[in-house]
């Protein structure tokens, strides 16, 4: 039998191993657990082998690419102390991204790296672990290369160059009022802090440019190396809302002054590097924290008092223009996704991130994490993102009433020890400040959620939502399968993508995300004792969110109810194999790979830039 379980023996075998090899594992082959190629398709490549298997290689980049490129690498690398730093901090978010030109119709990505050479140069990279660790020489150039890989969509981050983020990057960082009198050290203690090593960039500048693509930063982490496997993911509940501070209404000076007095206490556990302690570590960076807090609790005491109250103003409206206001992640067990807008019903908790959280998650969880590391780098790194998501939190809650707050967070903390508790809200961090905001009901979360709706109403983005399905009766039937919640959701896939058939309309494309329930998400290794099925939600929309399906359904839309009721009675994991032997498309279907061509054609052409080759390693053969 296959085994399709993420963390699988997996083996190697060398050249004069293979035939051993695949005597003993006939079907091990590629594609692993999915139909093989056809007799023509394997002749083919038969007959590429032996040709010597020619390639004429990439096409050359159009000139007006060409110059974009050089145009870019000359900003990237001004001689100034100011452009230094400023590209050494632009490189460091943006490592990970497929950067593309916006007036590129053909999308020619590219990598953002270090390099020993200057532009007009072939490039010569500088591989490091970590982004921030000592190149090794004395000047470093930061180069745009060709991506040469497949865009697969568990790692396509795409970020766009434009005339327009070039202008917001000048004003942000080069032509505003602040001096650089030395460069920072690519010494541990200075590099993997961002609040020592960039303390001469404006605050205002640094956190400008994190919102402004703020679900490109979110989906660094949920992309990156750091999300992969059930014990990384379990720190986040399955659906969460995030909103950001109001960077216009922040004493940005002030808070400047605050994480100069408190960088110290906002050193994260990646200064450590790879080969970190469990115990010692995590003790000495849980200290750190807790006076961080302490100092953060007193600053916004100071601040809300003499009359002044947390209102709505607070919260970044995205300028009236900018989508990425308002974000949801989703959990899908052992991956994870970020999207635009406020997806699906009201969730059990919301974030609210300012600028100091959201630079510590990247340092933390991208720039400063190492896939590499030892099992006590990787654990604090998840250890550690507990007290970030607990002060995400927190933030959210400051909004509510004063006299809500602790019962609020009793409920998303139901089992939790009250350490834990403390964290989120208590007597880690207690904020004995009233809010400003005027609430009418007994629900007061659920009315912050409608309030902060309408104040984000003009960017909101609509995308995913069943309002915009045109059938009438189509758009019923998809609303009735999203209204089915509890325990029978607990043998359904995490992520399904589900194919309408209606001709003769094309096919409709639709994603079903099982929520799973919890008491709380704080407890590392035991996460089958935190959860509540009887909380299980659905959330469906139009489109594609993930990038490892694990299950594709098909059927006409005239049996959309039939699987509504299916879903609904589900009782066993027989109920489930007949559900899945009237709509899923298996993995050992012979006709696998022409729903999955139609399917990519379909992400494609929903979403030509974010669209990815889904991976179906985690395709169940339930």
């Amino acid at each position: 039998p296959f085994d399709f379980s993420l963390d699988r023996d997996q083996q190697c075998p060398r050249a004069e191993e293979f035939d051993a090899y695949e005597r003993e594992y006939p079907l091990a082959g590629m594609p692993y657990g999915l139909p093989g190629l056809t007799e023509r398709e394997h002749a083919v490549l038969t007959r590429w082998l032996e040709l010597g298997w020619p390639w004429e290689g990439p096409p050359p980049l159009p000139g007006a690419v060409r110059r974009q490129v050089q145009e870019w690498e000359v900003f990237l690398n001004g001689d100034s102390l100011k452009q230094r730093l400023a590209g050494r901090y632009l490189f460091e978010h943006l490592f990970l991204a497929h950067l593309y030109f916006e007036s590129d119709r053909d999308l020619n990505y590219f990598r953002l790296v270090r390099s020993a050479t200057p532009p007009g140069q072939p490039v010569r990279i500088i591989a490091t672990r970590r982004p921030y660790d000592d190149p090794g020489v004395e000047r470093v150039y930061y180069r745009l290369v060709p991506e040469r890989e497949t865009i697969v969509a568990k790692t396509h981050m795409p970020y766009a160059l434009g005339p327009k983020r070039m202008a917001k990057w000048r004003e942000w960082f080069l032509e505003a009022d602040y001096g650089v009198e030395a460069l920072p050290s690519y010494a541990v203690e200075v590099a993997a802090n961002p609040f020592v090593a960039f303390q001469a960039l404006p605050v205002k500048s640094r956190y400008r440019f994190l919102l402004d693509e703020a679900q490109f930063t979110i989906m660094n982490f949920i992309k990156g190396p750091v999300c992969r496997g059930q014990l990384a993911l379990d720190v986040i509940e399955d659906q969460f809302w995030v909103y950001f501070r109001n960077p216009d209404n922040e004493p940005l000076d002030r808070d400047a002054d605050l994480l100069a007095r408190e960088a110290g206490n906002l050193r994260l556990p990646s200064e450590a590097g790879s080969t970190a302690l469990i115990l010692s570590t995590w003790i000495e960076y849980s200290r750190l924290e807790t006076q961080y807090l302490k100092a953060k609790t007193e600053f916004m005491r100071q601040r809300f008092s003499a009359g002044t109250r947390v209102t709505l103003d607070l919260i970044w409206d995205g300028d009236g223009a900018n989508p990425n206001a308002a974000l949801t992640v989703f959990r899908h067990f052992d991956s994870a996704s970020v999207v635009q807008g406020l997806v699906g019903e009201p969730p059990k908790t919301a974030w609210v991130i300012g600028y100091p959280l959201l630079e510590r998650i990247h340092y933390l969880l991208v720039a400063g994490f190492d896939v590499y590391g030892n099992a006590g780098h990787q654990l604090n790194s998840r250890l550690y993102m507990d007290f970030l998501r607990m002060e995400a939190e927190f933030n959210f809650l400051t909004f509510l009433p004063e006299g809500d707050r602790e019962r609020l967070r009793d409920h998303w903390y139901r089992g939790a020890k009250q350490e834990v508790k403390d964290y989120v809200y208590g007597r880690k961090q207690h904020f004995d400040r009233e809010t400003g905001i005027e609430y009418r009901s007994g629900d007061p979360q659920g009315e912050l959620y409608g309030l902060l709706q309408a104040r984000l109403k003009p960017v909101l983005a609509k995308r995913f939502g069943l309002d915009g399905v045109e059938d009438a009766a189509l758009r019923r039937e998809l609303q009735a399968l999203a209204r089915v919640s509890g325990p029978s959701l607990s043998w359904l896939p995490e992520v399904v993508i589900l194919r309408v058939d209606q001709p003769p309309q094309p096919a409709r494309y639709f994603t079903l995300l099982r929520n799973t329930g919890h008491s709380n998400v704080s407890h590392v290794f035991t996460e089958g004792q935190t959860i509540l099925s009887a909380e299980n939600t659905l959330t469906l929309v139009p489109g594609f969110i993930g990038a490892y399906p694990n299950a594709l359904y098909a059927l006409p839309g005239g049996e959309l109810r039939g699987l509504t009721e299916a879903v609904a009675a589900l009782a066993s994991e027989a109920d489930y194999r007949a559900l899945a032997d009237r709509y899923a498309v298996r993995r050992t279907r012979p006709d696998f790979w022409e729903h999955s061509d139609a399917l990519q054609d379909a992400y494609a052409g929903w979403a030509p830039i974010e669209a990815g080759l889904f991976d179906y390693n985690r395709l169940e053969n339930r």
